[in-house]
């Protein structure tokens, strides 16, 4: 075939493909559509070696993309290359295979991201700047060659991507993708015509076509229209929860007319947009959605349109002069001595006390102000404990007091020092009065605000008191007022309220170290004893290298006739699972075969009581070794709640003074603050592991720590029984085990 010969330097092995993505396993997939399933895979290609996305086409092709569009987009993207355009790195044509091989979008389609809070206007316009110019290319590549009409613009195709060297949202920048549906015209023509049968997605369609049955430059305009209005307003152009299409476009376009932009906008950052930008903004995705094309406008003019927004943003972004930190010293207590501003830097790195001692700051590596306000400056009324309390608070100037105590009180709670335009959580630092009652949970309310709510999430810092996340929001000056009641059920100790910026999870760099590496360097990654466990598995590994050895190792294979599951972590650590029936005690629930769902073909389901007992026993693990044991389960839609966390308690130890620790079985919800905007909870793209959270497996399966050890110098037994309680002391309804991990933290 012509297309072969000519695209021969992109064409990738399948067997590689196959080996890459583990032979096309579930665990692999990033992504679904009509025409197949996206794969994520660490591959080698002409250029080099990185994680890349495997789009494998449906092999029966009956619907979706055919070999027509394969081919198509295998001809555009090699010949139209624009940094804001989707990277073809290869593709392979074998076996009645189809599958294109991408660069991988390190933060996925813009779609997934148009209800984070986190992504502040200025990267929402930068998002939708550097779309709209790899899309004014295709327009227009200079002449030179013909236009292109992508035909399927929406959300779900701008694709979005991140410097290396930055972190959060910064650098996003869009990459337009899927150009299998494109129709190609002359370069020398002012409008390009394409006759078409229906293509496309429900809520983008250019709504000329019903009646013209071609599309235009000027219906991808149309699309990106869309997409901008589902920028702004948070959301995506349709919705289904009726049972049928809804389509929203006419409600917002209305609204941007009468000029009621408030009914649309999305509300988690109504207060953070500069009315200006927001103006230029809705201006040009207005004239996108012009009922005539010849009203609107080129990519071109959106490009320069988008551009003013995003600027205007900036500018208002940027209003607040930069902090004047010799003056903040002025108030330190003690007074501060230093010789240089980078002096000055390196003692705020360390915290200083503010205010007569009532404000603690500290300048943290990213150049972030932390923030804490003691209990005497903020506690309504005030009732001071005596020290004989025994925590020292670091705070406490007269050792008399060492913290305040609180049963049902109001905190008036003044941020000074906040870094602007700043994720943040706001944090109560405490411990409960009676160390010997269980979490129990805080209640408390903002002032303005109906809602209460209850806070189980709490953390042991560094000093010994425990840290519960109250809010989250994101700073838009230094200060901040806030007034919160609690209504405790129990009395605790408050030390202060924290403000501290939102953890971060750094960019990883992508794994490039093992290319073309030879059986020496696989030998030495697998385990001394690997030869003894392989003997374990089903696999025929007479003729496999060192390398498949360790892959096989790594993807995991049944032991002890299918009982248990053996595999390897990517650090050569064992790792052990064992399942439902051997790690709980089977007359407490109820069991089912589900060969599809879990490795072990049997799983447990809706105990008959509110707590239930953990066995985690293994003898095949790494000596000297970190490990975790983890809990494997899923929740169905009719679960029991699971809001409150569950009580883990080594009942063995608990004699000695060993007190219980929590886990949730769901992901933690934070209610979000914006100025006199309704409540909501949201979690948080970026928010760190901690033990105790849940975690999405690659399978579906959810995991959350349970308990942590160290082996010991040599391969030991290990064994504990641990007790899980529900709190709310209902029955388990809704809970699905699969199942005990023991792998390296």
């Amino acid at each position: 075939m012509d297309a072969v010969k000519e695209f021969q330097h992109l064409k990738i092995d399948l067997n590689d493909i196959r080996l890459a993505t583990a032979n096309f396993h579930v665990w692999k997939v990033i992504g679904e559509g009509g025409f197949g399933k996206v794969y994520k895979a660490l591959l080698s290609y002409s250029e080099g070696r990185s994680q890349v996305a495997c789009k494998r086409l449906d092999p029966d092709r009956t619907y979706g993309q055919g070999d027509a569009e394969f081919w198509k987009e295998i001809l555009l993207l090699s010949r139209y290359k624009h940094k804001n355009l989707i990277s073809l790195l290869g593709f392979c044509s074998e076996e009645g295979e189809r599958i294109l091989v991408y660069e991988l979008a390190s933060h996925g389609s813009l779609d997934k991201h148009l209800s984070s809070s986190t992504l502040s206007w200025k990267q929402r316009f930068n998002i939708c700047l550097t779309a709209a110019k790899g899309l004014c290319y295709l327009h227009d590549p200079n002449g030179t060659q013909q236009r292109v009409i992508h035909r399927d613009i929406k959300s779900n195709n701008i694709l979005l991507f991140e410097e290396l060297s930055t972190s959060l949202h910064e650098s996003w920048h869009a990459k337009i993708g899927d150009l299998g549906l494109s129709k190609l015209g002359p370069a020398n023509q002012s409008h390009s015509f394409a006759p078409t049968n229906a293509v496309g997605t429900d809520g983008y369609i250019d709504p000329t076509f019903e009646n013209t049955a071609t599309l235009t430059k000027e219906s991808d305009v149309y699309s990106f229209g869309v997409v901008l209005f589902e920028v702004f307003c948070g959301k995506l152009c349709g919705d289904y929860s009726s049972g049928r299409f809804e389509n929203l476009v006419p409600k917002w376009k209305l609204s941007c007319k009468e000029e009621k932009s408030d009914d649309i906008i999305f509300r988690e950052l109504k207060y953070d947009i500069d009315p200006s930008s927001m103006k230029t903004f809705l201006d040009i995705a207005y004239r996108c959605l012009e009922e005539s094309r010849e009203n609107r406008p080129k990519m071109s003019e959106v490009v320069e349109e988008l551009d003013i927004a995003l600027r205007l943003q900036e500018i208002y972004d940027e209003g607040e002069p930069p902090i004047d930190y010799e003056e903040i010293s002025k108030t330190a207590t003690p007074c501060l001595v230093y010789k240089s501003e980078e002096e000055l830097k390196m003692l705020l790195s360390k915290g200083v006390f503010l205010n007569s001692g009532k404000t603690w700051l500290l300048l943290n590596a990213d150049g972030e102000h932390c923030e804490m306000i003691s209990s005497q400056g903020c506690l309504i009324p005030i009732e001071y404990l005596s020290s004989v309390y025994g925590k020292k608070s670091r705070f406490a100037v007269d050792y008399r007091y060492g913290a305040y105590f609180c049963d049902e009180s109001k905190m008036h709670v003044r941020a000074q020092f906040l870094s602007p335009h700043i994720p943040y959580t706001i944090n109560l630092v405490f411990d409960f009065y009676d160390t010997t009652l269980d979490n129990l949970g805080i209640n408390y309310k903002l002032a303005g605000e109906k809602k209460s709510f209850t806070s189980y999430l709490v953390d042991e810092g560094e000093d010994g008191w425990l840290i519960s996340e109250l809010f989250q929001f994101t700073s838009h000056r230094r200060q901040l007022d806030l007034e919160i009641t609690f209504e405790c059920k129990n009395a605790i100790v408050v030390d202060a309220i924290e403000f501290r910026p939102l953890e971060r999870v750094e960019h990883q760099m992508l794994e490039n170290e093992e290319v073309d590496m030879p059986e020496t360097y696989w030998e030495q990654k697998l385990p001394s004893d690997y030869e003894d466990i392989i003997k374990w598995s089903k696999y025929n590994v007479q003729q496999a290298t060192k390398k498949e050895l360790y892959s096989i190792l790594c993807q995991g294979f049944l032991i002890n006739n299918g009982e248990e599951c053996f595999s390897l972590a990517k650090n050569g650590k064992k790792c052990h699972m064992l399942p439902a029936s051997m790690a709980l005690q089977e007359y407490e629930w109820r069991w089912r075969f589900s060969p599809d769902d879990s490795r072990f073909g049997e799983v447990a389901f809706d105990s008959h009581v509110s707590k239930f007992w953990v066995s985690c026993k293994s003898k095949i693990l790494s000596p000297q070794t970190a490990y975790g044991c983890y809990l494997v389960y899923k929740l169905q839609e009719n679960h029991s709640g699971f809001e409150r966390p569950l009580k883990v308690t080594d009942v063995v130890n608990s004699v000695h003074g060993t007190r219980p620790w929590y886990i949730f079985l769901l992901t933690p919800q934070t209610p979000n603050i914006r100025r006199k905007v309704n409540q909501n909870t949201h979690n948080p793209l970026n928010r760190p592991r901690r033990k105790g959270r849940p975690q999405q497996r690659n399978n579906g399966w959810m995991e959350v720590q349970i308990w942590e050890f160290q082996t010991g110098a040599t391969t030991e037994s290990i064994s504990k029984d641990l007790l899980l309680t529900y709190s709310e002391k209902k029955l388990l309804k809704g809970l699905i085990l699969d199942g005990i991990e023991l792998k390296p933290i």
